[in-house]
């Protein structure tokens, strides 16, 4: 908190006019202003809508001041100065009358020396004040801290039930890491809930507080956390792939302010339909053990002027907060169309890829973003330059060895043996197939040998993959572009 002080001492020292909080940690805020006042024996003073307006030290209190109109008339026409802090104050600023009231104020700041301070968990103010308007964040606690908030709490269990905590090294780092991008006051629920149920820090401990983080960052559907993140080994073929996350794990994962090597910031999938782009980027979270999160462009857009650009922003800060973890936006060319050059959509596109090129290049944390993407026509070119993405890589439909290791993976998801099937015959009957339509096949066998009460055999797979049209006769020509254009531009994922 000390440097947190520092800065608020700076600032207001400055006696700017107007000083604008966004914070959930209210009590936190006020204890520093009360302890900035006290040493510049400055009064202070408080507005709440069930309170009114009260001096912070004492009884004093400022009679029929419950609507703000009338707090900010007592100020203007009382001979004190002080520093005024308005809680909660958001839903009044943008009213007309309270709007000309603090321009009134703040215009004889020069001789009254009275400072108004808004504190609210969200707070914006209208652009006629913007101007004379400084800003506060306060800062949130480090690692350190959250470890000793975790100490803290574990001293209190054990002072209280008798027992000592149960927990592993690695279970006690990953909590501190997701614990991260909190309050000192959530981090300190938070742990306390993974620690009272049974007085030990577990995976299924770890799972609730990110659900529970999640839910209190309010991302919404745009953000969504995915549960049951699949583990590298259900992911057949794409060898390069699994080699080049395998090689930059320890990097990310355990990041040395020494090292050369820069963190990776993340990669995009271009391929065919259903050749595995998807599955791809949920292992990518399996393999590397972080929680994986997907933005829904759906859910982003919004039909009123400046809400998809504030909810982008938003959805992205949740992922900063909820870091270390993976990002995953599915076929972002839907989000980011370069076609959306030509304003049809008002610019809200263009804003939008404006927004997410400034958030890839200015980051700090451990956000693993995975892009994947079929329609290569439709990215705009300011996204695939070099350096946006670690590497651009290409699924293409699996060779054979890969679809021998899909049809081994399907079956014995289906509770089939994979040595009773002769992988080798229905992966060469299968050429041409993605894996998704590999998985298609066995689950139409899977049909057929229920109807004929039969168990499931070679001929009835090989009988659903002849009868099959792939996408890659389908649309071959589509699919023929697409290898051409990733022939020279993308890293062969397989």
């Amino acid at each position: 908190m000390s440097s947190d002080f520092e800065q608020l001492k700076g600032l207001l020292a400055s006696k700017v006019a107007i000083v604008l909080i966004e914070s959930h940690e209210e009590a936190k805020v006020l204890e520093m202003f009360e302890r900035f006042c006290r040493l510049n024996e400055q009064p202070l003073w408080k507005w709440s809508v069930t309170e009114g307006l009260r001096r912070t030290i004492g009884v004093e209190a400022a009679y029929n001041t419950l609507r703000i109109e009338d707090a900010l008339r007592h100020i203007d026409k009382s001979p004190a100065n002080g520093i005024f802090v308005f809680l909660d104050a958001h839903k009044f600023v943008e009213d007309p009358v309270v709007l000309r009231q603090i321009r009134d104020i703040v215009g004889r700041n020069e001789w009254t020396h009275r400072m108004l301070v808004f504190l609210s968990p969200r707070m914006t103010v209208p652009e006629e004040l913007s101007r004379l308007t400084a800003r506060f964040h306060p800062s949130l606690p480090d690692a350190k801290r959250v470890g000793e908030i975790l100490s803290e709490e574990a001293r209190r269990y054990r002072e209280s039930t008798g027992e000592q905590v149960k927990a592993t090294r690695e279970a006690l780092n990953v909590l501190v890491q997701h614990l991260g991008g909190l309050t000192e006051e959530d981090v300190r629920r938070l742990a306390r809930m993974a620690i009272r149920d049974d007085g030990a820090i577990t995976a299924a401990d770890i799972a609730a507080i990110l659900k529970a983080k999640h839910e209190m960052l309010g991302a919404g559907a745009a953000l969504a956390l995915e549960a049951g993140v699949p583990d590298i080994d259900q992911l057949g073929g794409l060898a390069s792939l699994k080699r080049w996350l395998k090689v930059r794990r320890e990097i990310f994962m355990n990041p040395s302010a020494g090292s050369p090597l820069p963190a990776p910031k993340g990669m995009l999938l271009l391929g065919v339909q259903g050749a595995g782009k998807s599955l791809a980027a949920k292992c990518v979270a399996g393999a590397w053990q972080l929680p994986l999160f997907r933005m829904d462009f759906g859910a982003l857009y919004q039909k009123f002027h400046g809400e998809t650009e504030r909810n982008i922003r938003e959805a992205l800060a949740v992922a900063d907060a909820m870091s270390p973890c993976v990002l995953w936006m599915d076929e972002i060319e839907k989000g980011i169309a370069a076609d959306a050059g030509s304003e049809a959509d008002g610019g809200v596109s263009r804003r939008v890829l404006g927004t997410l090129l400034t958030w890839m290049n200015e980051r700090a944390s451990r956000v693993f973003l995975v892009a994947t993407a079929n329609d290569i026509s439709r990215l705009p070119p300011e996204l695939l330059r070099k350096g946006r993405f670690d590497e651009i890589f290409f699924v293409d439909l699996p060779q054979a060895g890969a679809r021998e290791e899909i049809l081994r993976i399907h079956l014995r998801r289906n509770k089939q043996d994979p040595a009773a099937f002769d992988l080798a015959r229905l992966a060469a009957a299968a050429d041409g197939f993605s894996g998704a339509e590999i998985e298609q096949a066995i689950v139409a066998a899977l049909y057929e040998a229920h109807a004929e009460k039969k168990p499931l055999g070679t001929e009835a797979v090989a009988l659903e993959v002849k009868r099959t049209r792939p996408l890659s006769v389908v649309m071959a020509e589509k699919v023929a572009e697409l290898r051409a254009w990733a022939r020279e531009r993308a890293v062969p994922a397989d």
